[in-house]
Order: C-alpha cells, then structure tokens, then sequence
C-alpha cells in the first residue's frame, strides 16, 4: 500500500505536467469521450509505474513514454461493433469551436499519421531535443531527424490539400 505523502507527490507530477496526457489523447483520439478514457487509462499506468521511476530520466520523458505507450497499445485493443442510425443530426458550430477549427484541422492531420510517426512528431512538437526523442522512442538521433523531416513533408501535404 502506498503512504500518503506518495499519492500527493503523484498528483503533483500528474497536475503538473498533465498537458503531455492532454496531447497525446488529443493525438490519438478523435472524440472528446476516448480522449477521457484514454486519459483516465494513462494516469492509471502511470500511477501503476510510479513506483519504479527512479529519476534517472526527466519527468516529462518518463510520462510521455508511458503515455505513448498505453495510447498505442490501447489503439489497437479490438473495438466492439457499433450500430449508428443512418442518419445523424446537423447542429451547428458553436462560436468557439471555430475559433479552434485550424487546430482541429491540425489534429486530424496529425491522427492520420502511423503510431511510430505520431511518437516522434508529437515529441518534436513538444520541445524535445532530437537525442532526447531517441532515448525516448528507441530511435538512433540521425532516425528522429529524417522521419521528422518526412513527417514534416507528408503533412505539409496533408495541410495544402485539405
């Protein structure tokens, strides 16, 4: 069992650093539903690893590796079969959801992208030293810079396309 003082700290590192679980469920997820179960199934992984997390590592690599991971492999758990209506509602769009219609746009050309280019790219957009997304990824340093520079290329095309 855990003392109190561990689940404190726990929550401060969740608190503090929650916006990589926010974009790693915002990149893996296209409904606002599965980014809160995702969510809620990363924290779960990273309260079941916090024990071992020994520092070695930052903080923010740690988390993104395990949020990385429990997306991917939550991913590809199979899906139950789903019957939809034939037809579904037209509402329109809120004020401020068209303010966030380019980002969106951006998110949906980011889940477009395979599981391994997701990693990298979302890593990048985070601020991480390319050594460091290799360290995180499994990558060499030389491989995180020419995927990015593919990911960079095939979604400048998804972009100007779409």
């Amino acid at each position: 069992m855990r003392d109190s003082s561990s689940a404190t700290h726990f929550l401060a590192v969740v608190s503090e650093h929650q916006g990589i679980i926010h974009k790693v469920c915002r990149m893996y997820r296209d409904l606002p539903e599965d980014r809160e179960d995702l969510y809620q199934e990363v924290v779960f992984q990273l309260w079941k690893a916090f024990p071992s997390f020994r520092g070695e590592a930052k903080v923010s690599s740690w988390m993104y590796r395990i949020a990385l991971n429990t997306a991917m492999a939550a991913f590809r758990k199979q899906r139950p079969a789903v019957d939809l209506p034939g037809e579904v509602p037209d509402f329109a769009t809120a004020p401020n959801q068209e303010a966030n219609l380019e980002e969106e746009r951006l998110f949906a050309a980011l889940r477009t992208l395979n599981d391994a280019e997701k990693s990298v790219v979302s890593l990048y957009l985070e601020g991480f030293a390319y050594q460091e997304i290799a360290d995180i990824t499994g990558l060499t340093e030389n491989a995180v810079g020419i995927r990015l520079t593919r990911i960079k290329a095939k979604l400048k095309e998804k972009l100007s396309n779409g």
